[in-house]
């Protein structure tokens, strides 16, 4: 990796941790630069859940005193790691060309979640705590959210926070936190199975770390000083635009 890849990458990590610590959504700046300097959209789909589990596993640290009784958060956590294995699973069998045809898809469909996200919040703040929902559909939605987790990854927080706030009777603050575990259990079956039956680009993974965790605490501190809905409105720009060029380079491939 030459230096001008390696300070794109260095950039692009301090940019998906203050944008997430902002606005969340920022691993989409993440994924764009590991395509922008070469590497394949699989390997770097792979690269990119490695490059975030920290930030993951710190986000449930950060909300281990809202997490509800330890019996409610293990009885949906199963079903969660159910869908992310098998989310991970279709993603390490899908081949090659066909994840290149459908990653400007769902670089599109994460983009569309995030501009969303707003509406979504309304209606989390809304729903949370309203009403309890039978266990059964709270597995299902669930495990539906970590095969996307799995295989999407990106905007998976904010699909699962609206999932959660849907089924989960309890307040918004508890919700957040069951949120943060579920994505972090789900994030590490996909870490363990890429690690091991995936390829990973860890030149790609050591420059992106330290530089998101740089760039979510610079972003912790700024969340007070800049406009969330700005930070947001540039993730979302930038996601659809990135999407809309692999989509027509895919069209201009014979």
């Amino acid at each position: 990796m030459d230096p001008i890849q390696a300070t794109l990458l260095l950039a692009a990590g301090l940019l998906t941790g203050a944008l997430n610590a902002l606005a969340g959504g920022g691993s989409l700046i993440a994924f764009s630069a590991l395509i922008g300097v070469g590497i394949p959209p699989l390997t770097a789909k792979m690269t990119n859940t490695v490059a975030v589990f920290p930030g993951n596993v710190a986000s449930v640290a950060g909300g281990y005193r809202d997490l509800p009784a330890r019996r409610e958060a293990v009885r949906i956590l199963p079903a969660a790691l159910l869908g992310g294995v098998l989310g991970s699973v279709l993603l390490l069998l899908t081949p090659t060309g066909v994840f290149e045809l459908i990653v400007p898809f769902l670089v599109l469909a994460a983009s569309a979640v995030l501009a969303l996200r707003s509406r979504l919040a309304g209606w989390v703040a809304r729903t949370a705590g309203h009403r309890r929902r039978h266990p059964a559909a709270r597995q299902a939605l669930v495990a539906v959210g970590g095969v996307y987790g799995g295989y999407v990854g990106a905007s998976f927080g904010i699909v699962l926070l609206a999932s959660l706030a849907f089924l989960q009777d309890e307040a918004l603050a508890r919700t957040v936190a069951v949120k943060n575990l579920l994505l972090a259990a789900v994030s590490f079956t996909a870490v363990v199975l890429f690690v091991v039956l995936g390829h990973v680009e860890w030149s790609a993974v050591a420059l992106l770390v330290p530089a998101t965790i740089v760039g979510g605490y610079g972003g912790a501190r700024l969340v007070r000083r800049l406009p969330e809905k700005l930070a947001r409105v540039v993730i979302v720009v930038f996601g659809t635009s990135f999407g809309l060029v692999l989509l027509w380079q895919n069209l201009r491939q014979p």
